[in-house]
Parts: C-alpha cells; sequence; structure tokens
C-alpha cells in the first residue's frame, strides 16, 4: 500500500544540485561512534549542520552494524529526524533495515540502493512500490562492476525500463555510473564521466548521482581530486552527489558551476550564497 508522505517536509530548491549529505555514515569513525553509543546530540548536530550547509537529503547508513543495522537504521532514522525538516537517503541493500526506517520516516526518501543485481533487485523494488520513495539505481548487475561505458549505459537502460514499466516515475531514479577511484585504473574518471553524458543524452528525465569521493579513494589531497570531478561531472550532466556538505570549497565551485552552465538565472543564487557567506574565498 502506498504511503503517502507529509507534504511540510519539502526538497530544499535553492541549488540545481541535489546534495546528499554523507556525514552520518557509519563508516565515518566518529559517526559510527555516536550510533553504537546512541548518542543523539552527535547524530542531531551532524543532521542540521548539513542542511545548513546546503544538503538536499542527508544520507543514513548503519551498514558496519551488520547483526543489528535494523534496529540501528531505525534509530538512526528517529533520531536525525527529531532535528532537522529534511528528506533522507536510506543506504542499505538490507530490506528489514530498511522497511524498520521507512516505518517512521515522514518525507519522501531515497532508497540507497537498488542493482541489476537478481536477488537485489527483487528484495528493494517491493519497498520502492510500497513506500513510493525515490530510488538511486547503481550501474552493476550479477556480472559485477562494468568496465566500460558500453555495459554502463546498458544497464541503467534496463533499470530504468524496469522501474518505469512498474511504475516509478523516472524523475524518481537518480542512476549512479559506479565511480571507481582513479588512483586504481586511469581509465575510470573518463568512464564515469562518459556514462554521465551518455545516460543524460539518452534519458533527459533522470536523475543522476554518485558518490562523489570514490574518484580520490587512496590518494593525497582527496578534497582536490573531489572538487575537479565535480565540475567535470556538472559539466557531463550529473545533478545529484553523495558528499560532505560542510566542505565550503566544494559548495562554492557547484554554486559557481551551476552559474556557468546557464542553471542559476543572472547568478541570483551564487549571489545569494555569497550574501549568506557560503562562498569559499581563495
Amino acid at each position: 500500500m502506498d504511503r503517502e508522505h507529509n507534504d511540510h517536509y519539502r526538497e530544499r530548491t535553492d541549488t540545481i544540485m541535489i546534495i546528499i549529505g554523507e556525514k552520518l555514515n557509519s563508516t565515518n569513525k566518529a559517526a559510527r561512534a555516536a550510533i553504537d553509543s546512541r548518542d543523539a546530540s552527535f547524530v542531531h548536530d551532524m543532521a542540521k549542520k548539513q542542511m545548513d550547509a546546503g544538503a538536499s537529503y542527508i544520507d543514513l547508513n548503519a551498514g558496519m552494524f551488520v547483526e543489528d543495522e535494523p534496529e540501528k537504521l531505525e534509530w538512526l532514522a528517529r533520531t536525525a529526524q527529531e532535528a532537522v525538516d529534511a528528506p533522507f537517503s536510506l543506504d542499505s541493500p538490507n530490506p528489514e533495515a530498511l522497511e524498520k526506517a521507512l516505518k517512521i520516516i515522514k518525507a519522501k526518501p531515497i532508497i540507497n540502493s537498488i542493482t541489476l543485481e537478481k536477488e537485489r533487485y527483487d528484495s528493494i523494488l517491493p519497498l520502492v512500490l510500497e513506500y513510493s520513495t525515490r530510488v538511486i539505481a547503481l550501474c552493476m548487475d550479477d556480472g559485477g562492476m562494468p568496465e566500460t561505458t558500453e555495459e554502463r549505459v546498458a544497464i541503467a537502460d534496463k533499470l530504468i525500463a524496469g522501474l518505469t514499466a512498474k511504475g516509478v516515475d523516472i524523475s524518481d531514479i537518480f542512476i549512479d555510473p559506479m565511480v571507481r577511484p582513479i588512483g586504481t585504473g586511469s581509465h575510470y574518471g573518463v568512464v564515469a564521466l562518459e556514462t554521465i553524458r551518455r545516460v543524460r543524452s539518452e534519458f533527459p528525465e533522470v536523475h543522476i548521482t554518485c558518490g562523489l569521493s570514490n574518484i580520490s579513494f587512496g590518494l593525497p589531497a582527496r578534497k582536490v581530486i573531489n572538487q575537479a570531478f565535480m565540475i567535470a561531472a556538472m559539466t557531463c550532466g550529473l545533478d545529484s552527489a553523495i558528499l560532505d556538505p560542510l566542505d565550503k570549497r566544494l559548495m562554492a565551485y557547484i554554486y559557481a558551476s551551476e552559474a556557468m552552465l546557464g542553471k542559476d538565472d543572472f547568478c541570483m543564487n551564487y549571489l545569494a550564497k555569497f550574501r549568506e557567506g557560503l562562498i569559499d574565498l581563495p
């Protein structure tokens, strides 16, 4: 049965990019400790800071707690919801954990994520349909992580066709091209960018997102790589990313790129962010 989400909760529209704040992820040492000890004040503070910094969604991940992930994710969702008037990205492949969180949150969430892997697809799709969520769809199938642009676009095509055939609106689908570290393959940046370009060209109504920091894994000065990739990806059609909104320089580059790409009429949003002190000067 579909569930209506409270209209009081709205996705922020003061930026073209849909920013999914990554800081409440259990792979982060501080977040993991807070989730484990049920430190509500840490969760409240981090959720608020990310929203204030420009996040559209707050990503919630309790996946490091394998044995009790469902209970941990439910607590995390309930606690974060106490602090912010915002939607969440529920980051788990575990359908039991997802459903526990889905039952208590009020805003229309994003499920992060579904793939073309049969077991995962068959377990996640019913939740997307029952709770009328948005969904991040990774370009991955039972063959693993594809190497080429052509393979990734073919998987995106199948995911979009399958989800829309079941009634998921194309604007509720976020294709993730599967960004891999350029430190492990010099072609991975180009493959990701070309996948974004192709998906944007062939499916203009779909959203395209990625885990931004994947591109720089294992390299020094990771923020520099992340910032460069973000600008390049936006020129190819990326309109969402899972990232650290507390990186003020990165957010400034996003606002500047929106203006450069003609998505910010008369640079009004860029000017507003500057007046708010959100543009990090050199």
